[in-house]
Parts: structure tokens; C-alpha cells; sequence
């Protein structure tokens, strides 16, 4: 991974935290001094979006983890498997966070429910990306063990000559 891409990306994971924060802090004062006007549950939608942002935290910082350790080289390690795992728990995170919302809002769309569906639709696809990046951690784990078979043959190799 270039030092271009492992920069640009870093930027990019910096700007997303900040503005997490952002609309945590946000909703904190929102919470705290904007009163619900009856139209819609504000207090558990600000809560939610706390939460929600948690998630991208906790995703934000396991990549930026595995991005270290693909510059070091260390990344075929049983250590990333730690971090691979946060990623796809904040997913699944982000997707419960996701059909809390689509709970929420439900009985406001009872005239026209598909907006629900595709709602429950979207929460499904972000399950989705969840297993896509289980199964990019099989990759990783298969690519260890050979790395790990890898080392053995050649330690082998060295007792021999």
C-alpha cells in the first residue's frame, strides 16, 4: 500500500472521526436543551444516533489498526483478526442501530409503508456488507496459515542446508 493511499485514507478516516464527534456532541446538546414537539420520539432518535455514531467510531479505529499494520507488514498476523473483528461487529452494530430506526419511524409511515421496507431493505444490505467482510476475514485467515505453513517450511529448509 503506497504512502499516497495509506495518506489519503487516513485523511479520510480523520475527517469521518471529527465529524462523529461532531454530531454526537450535537445531539448531546440537543438532548439536553431542545424540548420534543410531539411530531416525531426525538429523545430516542438522538439517542440512537449517539449510538450509531459509536459504531463508525469503533469501525474508524480498527481500520485505521489494520492500515498501520498493512505499512509495517504485520497485517498476516493472528493480531488483525482482533481488528477485523471490531469492523464487522460495528457493522452489525450500525445495522441494529439502523432497524431501531426504522422501528421508530414505522408508525409515521403507515399511509405509505413501503418507505418502511426499503427502510428494512437497507438495514438488510448493511448485514450484507457485514458478511462480506466476514468473509474477506476468512480470506485473511487462510492467508495466515499459509504464511504460518510458509514460515515452518522454510525454517525446515534452513535446518537442512
Amino acid at each position: 500500500m503506497g504512502k499516497l493511499a495509506v495518506g489519503a485514507l487516513r485523511a479520510v478516516l480523520v475527517v469521518v472521526l471529527v465529524g462523529t464527534v461532531f454530531v454526537q456532541a450535537s445531539m448531546v446538546w440537543a438532548l439536553a436543551t431542545d424540548p420534543e414537539d410531539g411530531s416525531l420520539p426525538l429523545t430516542p432518535l438522538r439517542v440512537i444516533t449517539i449510538l450509531g455514531m459509536v459504531s463508525v467510531q469503533v469501525a474508524v479505529v480498527c481500520v485505521w489498526r489494520l492500515v498501520t499494520m498493512v505499512r509495517r507488514g504485520t497485517v498476516f498476523s493472528h493480531a488483525a483478526f482482533r481488528y477485523v473483528d471490531g469492523v464487522i461487529g460495528a457493522i452489525v452494530a450500525a445495522a441494529l442501530v439502523w432497524f431501531a430506526v426504522t422501528i421508530l419511524n414505522a408508525p409515521g409511515q403507515r399511509a405509505d409503508p413501503g418507505v418502511t421496507v426499503i427502510m428494512g431493505g437497507v438495514g438488510v444490505a448493511i448485514l450484507g456488507v457485514a458478511l462480506i467482510v466476514l468473509v474477506l476475514r476468512m480470506l485473511l485467515a487462510q492467508a495466515v496459515a499459509r504464511d504460518v505453513e510458509a514460515a515452518r517450511m522454510q525454517a525446515e529448509l534452513d535446518e537442512v542446508i
